[in-house]
């Protein structure tokens, strides 16, 4: 059984900012790009049998900077739709929803951004893994996406409910791996940086 291992993309203007970028498809800033080209020396020697990305810019540059061919878009590893939220911070939102928590409450539909709730994302990240279980059968699987998409994927795949992603804070540009010990899923690197 291979080693599941998680890409953040590197920092873009909007993530630099704290906005919730959803579907919104920005590029790569140069400290992000920097942070991506970082990766490769991580993954150097590591055979993958499956690489998946996202589909927006931001997720696809970093798999190539980080030096990962053959990555195949998997539309369901965009990241969380924030609805009527995108491109706003969270103390933006506070302002007029006190209280609120995207874990939780989800998002209310925007004007472009239909918005999701936790229980969706989960579901997504749920077929993700179906998808790639056989591949991490034969070996490791490589995964490029976004940040609150992968710690929902991370709670999903220790077998928590999609809101425990709250407990997996992920920075732009960082590795993590997801193992088993004594066949049970288990964190065995978080936000790894060279």
């Amino acid at each position: 059984m291979g080693d599941l291992l998680l890409a953040r993309h590197g920092e873009t203007e909007w993530s630099r900012a704290g906005r919730h970028t959803g579907g919104t498809d920005l590029p790569l800033t140069p400290a992000g790009e920097a942070q991506a080209t970082s990766l490769a020396p991580l993954l150097g020697g590591r055979t993958f049998g499956l690489v998946l990305t996202s589909p927006l810019v931001r997720a696809r540059r970093t798999a190539e900077l980080a030096g990962l061919t053959g990555a195949i878009p998997e539309a369901d590893l965009r990241e969380w739709d924030y609805g009527g939220y995108e491109g706003i911070t969270t103390a933006d939102i506070h302002r007029t929803r006190p209280g609120w928590d995207l874990w939780t409450d989800g998002v209310p539909p925007g004007r472009d951004f239909p918005g999701e709730s936790p229980q969706q994302v989960g579901d997504r990240a749920d077929r993700v893994l179906a998808r790639l279980a056989e591949a991490l059968d034969e070996g490791d699987v490589m995964l490029v996406a976004h940040g609150h998409l992968l710690r929902v994927l991370t709670a999903r795949r220790l077998g928590l409910p999609p809101s425990a992603g709250r407990l997996f804070r992920l920075e732009t540009g960082t590795l993590s791996r997801l193992s088993l010990e004594h066949g049970s899923p288990v964190i065995a690197e978080w936000n790894t940086r060279p």
